[in-house]
């Protein structure tokens, strides 16, 4: 008796890991990029005052 292997879980965990890891790296990309404007709002509060 043979067991085959089924591809599609293969699959299906590889949409899993790319699409999670996209998802990282958006949500990381955006707190990056807010954390960034407010930083250079206060230092353009600071230099106009």
């Amino acid at each position: 008796m043979h067991e085959q292997l089924n591809q599609w879980d293969f699959v299906a965990a590889a949409y899993v890991i790319g699409i999670t890891g996209t998802l990282a790296m958006v949500a990381w990309s955006v707190t990056t990029m807010r954390r960034a404007e407010r930083r250079r709002d206060a230092s353009r509060r600071k230099t106009s005052q």
